[in-house]
């Protein structure tokens, strides 16, 4: 079964059994936002750095939430960051979309009731558990120190951006995480890419923690 790097990213950010969300929202969103850009880096559509992501090739990749990123990013006249581009796709509507693709092929299943009896709720418990089960082997096995390829690199470097490592991970080794993080993995165009999403990413976490904060 063909998932993004962003529905890899839900898996392994929801409870198993319960479906909760392990981290919230400030931190789940940009990740994913950046999941979409770092994937289109790794398909050679667009090229990321700190200040600017421009598109290498403007052809469909057969992904509609992929697709509809790389039309914008496309169609916006001037070069933007990768951490304007962040701040733009970050959404709920973003999340709640790819939860629903995921219930769609059968990974997930929804379930809607309320806490205490009054406020809404909605989980996403598993119904499907072999493509978590293999996304985590291959992040395992990375972690125990084999060759990444991009996607898994991709996948690492967000779960360490947003502190999703040591909760889907815990005995995961830092400074191993770290190394994959930074990038240290290659030295190609791809990886100073993820290196630029994954950086945005955190930017805006920390940015949004900031505002909330103040307010």
């Amino acid at each position: 079964m063909s998932v993004t790097i962003a529905e890899e990213l839900l898996l392994l950010a929801h409870s198993d059994d319960q479906g909760k969300s392990l981290i919230n929202a400030m931190q789940l969103d940009p990740a994913l936002a950046g999941a979409l850009l770092a994937e289109l880096a790794v398909h050679e559509r667009l090229e990321l750095s700190d200040k600017k992501v421009t598109v290498k090739d403007a052809s469909p990749t057969g992904d509609a939430e992929l697709d509809a990123v790389l039309t914008r990013v496309a169609g916006q006249a001037r070069s933007r960051s990768p951490l304007w581009w962040i701040q733009k796709l970050q959404s709920g509507g973003t999340r709640r979309r790819l939860l629903t693709r995921l219930v769609a092929s059968g990974v997930l299943t929804e379930e809607r009731g309320k806490v205490l009896g009054v406020f809404p709720v909605t989980r996403w418990p598993e119904a499907h558990h072999g493509v978590e089960a293999d996304v985590r082997e291959r992040v395992s096995a990375v972690l125990a120190g084999a060759t990444p390829d991009a996607r898994t690199a991709v996948l690492i470097a967000l779960t360490h951006a947003v502190h999703l490592t040591r909760k889907a991970f815990p005995d995961a080794d830092k400074a191993r995480v770290k190394e994959i993080a930074e990038g240290a993995w290659a030295a190609d165009a791809v990886a100073k890419s993820i290196a630029a999403a994954t950086s945005a990413a955190m930017t805006a976490v920390l940015a949004a923690t900031v505002v909330t904060a103040a307010s």
